[in-house]
């Protein structure tokens, strides 16, 4: 099964079994995907013992869903290297029932590792495309950004990052809607001779390409936030640093906010007075509104949600999924890295 049109219906793959909450927030938030999208169905791959009391709760959500029952599931702390053996486990299946071309997309909350590797070796990665990243989009003053990698590839070499660079500007084009996004490498300091051998030489290959890339050069920690650009680049390590310390962060400012506000009679009264702002700051930077990472470089549309994510963040993360599905740039991916690699060649960069 293609991507289709948006005439025609969606059909995506759920791991229902996946994540801190499931099958509730599943389910629950799958609910809650299908009051704004009822041109799609649903496929839940998990115990049907537990899911269909579930279903029984949303009728228009149960009218549109079908359980493929599997009593496997692969656990949060099992090693990938376990679990990509094992046949039968909920995530294993509705992956597989992508490539198989009964669904369109898929969609987890499972065990990051165990997902990413399931997902390289059976939708595989689109031609060209050295390693697969996590992007996904992030919360900054200027309006969202794209942050790649988070997490699926730990360490990087120079080709890697500058694929990187070339799809999440890809993704910020067709997803955010962004003539000519921005790029960075993320690094220690701004300055040329700072940073690993690996960024200077994605730097060299980066400014090499010209109109093909919108290169700003290195980033500092403190850019990102700020919106300094549109995609930020980085290897797997650091990105899954960043974005866990940002929400740690903004979870954290809540409380000692909250804190504050409630000392006195005084700080109480302000805090009335200002809730409409915090409504629309809460707004702004609530990780529920940015869930949903996308396993960029695949064939297939694969998207990870947070373990932990209640209802309404896996809603997001399926609506994510949704727009991976409208939108299909795989092409366009590779088609910018054939014309990176001849840019590279002609330069001898790469070499």
């Amino acid at each position: 099964m293609q991507n289709t049109p948006a005439s025609k219906r969606i059909v995506l793959a759920l791991d229902a079994m996946g994540g801190d909450h499931a099958p509730q927030a599943i389910i629950d938030g799958a609910a809650l995907a299908v009051k704004t999208n009822l041109d799609v169905d649903l496929h839940f791959y998990g115990d049907e013992k537990k899911i269909s009391p579930l279903l029984e709760k949303h009728p228009k959500l149960k009218a549109l869903s079908t359980i493929f029952h599997t009593d496997e599931f692969i656990a949060n702390d099992e090693k990938p290297t376990v679990a990509i053996r094992r046949k039968g486990t909920s995530m294993r299946l509705a992956v597989e029932s992508v490539k198989e071309g009964r669904a369109h997309g898929v969609v987890s909350a499972g065990n990051t590792g165990a997902y990413m590797a399931l997902s390289k070796i059976i939708l595989r990665p689109i031609p060209g495309v050295q390693r697969p990243a996590i992007a996904s989009i992030i919360p900054t003053i200027n309006g969202p950004a794209v942050l790649l990698d988070m997490g699926a590839n730990l360490e990087c070499t120079a080709e890697h990052l500058v694929q990187f660079a070339l799809m999440g500007s890809i993704y910020a084009k067709d997803v955010l809607g962004m003539e000519s996004p921005s790029i960075g490498l993320v690094n220690v300091g701004e300055e040329e001779q700072k940073g690993h051998e690996s960024l200077k030489e994605a730097t060299s290959m980066l400014k090499a390409m010209g109109n093909l890339v919108n290169f700003k050069g290195y980033i500092e920690g403190d850019d990102i936030v700020a919106g300094k650009v549109d995609v930020v680049v980085t290897d797997g390590f650091t990105g899954n640093v960043i974005i866990k310390t940002g929400e740690g962060i903004v979870r954290s400012m809540g409380k000692i906010l909250r804190k504050t506000l409630m000392q006195n009679f005084l700080s109480r009264i302000g805090a009335l007075l200002c809730i409409p702002a915090f409504k629309k700051l809460k707004s702004a930077f609530d990780p529920a509104r940015f869930n949903g990472a996308i396993f960029i470089g695949l064939k297939h549309v694969a998207i990870k949600s947070h373990g932990s994510a209640s209802a309404k963040s896996f809603a997001n993360a399926m609506n994510v999924a949704l727009k991976m599905i409208h939108h299909d740039f795989r092409h366009q991916i590779e088609s910018d890295i054939e014309s990176a690699t001849d840019i590279l060649a002609d330069t001898e960069i790469s070499g």
